[in-house]
């Protein structure tokens, strides 16, 4: 009875072997593919920049939308009053509520007394009337109604005063640190502040977030109740790429300017605040647009959706897979070194099913004059389920040469000592009974 135990048992660790190798992954070392870049054409040239010298103002900031990477600044912290550049906030939680689908541009938001009362620049809405959302959205934008910012508010929130509350939390949210308003429009209000920094930041999200708003903002002028008047940033009639975004003016600060403008695939947002005149807040503003797209170039080393490579796949149900990067390749770089770029390629040469999605295979990273500049992860961008057990079954016994086989004899070792442990006490218990019959 005994040896037909063991002969049964004697194929247990070839049952085991075969089902571990079946169901276990294989690792290889990381491949590196070494890639250089196209040639790069040479950029627009700018006639005037602030390269020297500083901003003609009390304060200025510089930025790239895209990415939001800082080009210049000028005295980014200091406390100014907002003025209308609040507009951009009012319009950033209309905006935000229209994706959300909590209101709708074809809303009629009822015009209070209060709303037409509001002095300072008007879009000359009716009291008691009703107006579309959208076109107090574009007397906002265009003509930088106050009146119609009292009545988007209160057709959001039911009062200003609970819109200014949610302006306040989504200044904190958006990380406007120095930043706290009093009313949806700008008019002056001791304790309302804003930095030049703040503004930049608000005007990045925004633009990063709602790029529908500037078939608003583009505007040059709106008509209402028969009343036209113009934008009132004047460097829409002055640069064909700027088409954006907004002006400010209180007498304690200054005149402001947030202009933002497109070039070869490139978006800049500038912040002039503080300046002596409206002229001189426009011609500093293009110095600095002009200055950040003379010295500074978006890269985009490969066309979007291109693999960067491709990967053996065991025991899946496809054999291949294509890796592409997690997130956009494109960054922001200077000029005068655009032609240094390189980037490397890390991906394992195979990998085995199952494999999801978004699960990091490798990464790419992008040199710029011999420094790491940006790495960016690489996934299949599909999922890749684990193959029949038959394919499994085959695919193991071709990759033999693959198997470790010192951990293989640990294995097998540690399951024949435990069967013979098994046997020897079956054994001892099979004597033990003999013994005891004999007796």
């Amino acid at each position: 009875m005994i040896r037909k135990r063991s002969l049964r048992f004697s194929i247990l660790p070839f049952l085991v072997f075969l089902f571990f190798f079946q169901t276990a992954g294989t690792g290889t070392p990381l491949a590196i593919a070494k890639r250089t870049p196209p040639p790069a054409g040479q950029g627009k040239a700018a006639s005037s920049e602030a390269a020297s010298g500083q901003i003609n103002a009390k304060a200025a900031f510089l930025a790239e939308v895209s990415t939001g990477t800082l080009l210049l600044e000028q005295s980014p912290d200091e406390i100014i009053e907002p003025a209308s550049f609040t507009k951009v906030l009012t319009l950033y939680l209309v905006f935000e509520a229209l994706k959300q689908g909590v209101i709708h541009l074809t809303d009629e938001a009822w015009v209070s007394e209060t709303a037409w009362r509001t002095g300072g620049s008007k879009m000359f809405v009716s009291v008691g009337s009703k107006v579309p959302l959208e076109e107090l959205i574009k007397g906002i934008a265009v003509v930088s109604g106050n009146d119609a910012c009292v009545a988007v508010a209160e057709h959001l929130q039911g009062s200003t005063e609970g819109f200014v509350d949610a302006m306040n939390r989504k200044a904190a949210e958006l990380g406007m640190k120095n930043s706290h308003f009093l009313n949806p429009h700008g008019l002056p209000a001791e304790g309302q502040v804003t930095t030049a920094r703040d503004m930049a930041t608000l005007a990045v999200a925004y633009l990063q977030r709602f790029p529908e708003a500037l078939r608003f903002h583009s505007m040059q002028e709106f008509t209402y109740n028969n009343i036209t008047q113009h934008n009132r940033n004047r460097l829409l009639f002055k640069d064909a790429a700027v088409d954006g975004l907004k002006t400010g003016f209180v007498s304690a600060a200054g005149y402001h300017l947030t202009a933002t403008s497109q070039r070869e695939g490139m978006r800049l947002v500038a912040v002039v605040m503080g300046a002596a005149t409206p002229g001189i807040r426009e011609r500093e503003a293009m110095r600095l647009l002009n200055y950040g797209f003379r010295h500074y170039t978006m890269v985009q080393p490969f066309p979007a959706g291109q693999p960067l490579a491709t990967i053996k796949v065991w025991k899946g149900v496809k054999d291949s897979l294509s890796l592409f990067p997690a997130e956009a390749a494109t960054f922001l770089i200077p000029q005068a070194q655009k032609n240094s770029l390189r980037w490397e390629v890390s991906a394992p040469t195979e990998v085995t099913a199952p494999v999801e999605a978004t699960q990091p295979l490798g990464e790419v990273i992008f040199y710029v004059g011999g420094e790491p500049k940006k790495t960016v992860a690489l996934n299949g961008r599909e999922d890749v389920a684990q193959a029949g057990l038959a394919k499994r079954a085959w695919q193991t016994v071709v990759r033999v040469d693959k198997i470790n086989w010192r951990w293989v004899g640990g294995i097998t070792g540690g399951i024949v000592l435990v069967l013979a442990l098994f046997f020897f006490v079956a054994r001892r218990r099979s004597s033990s009974r003999k013994f005891k019959s004999f007796s």
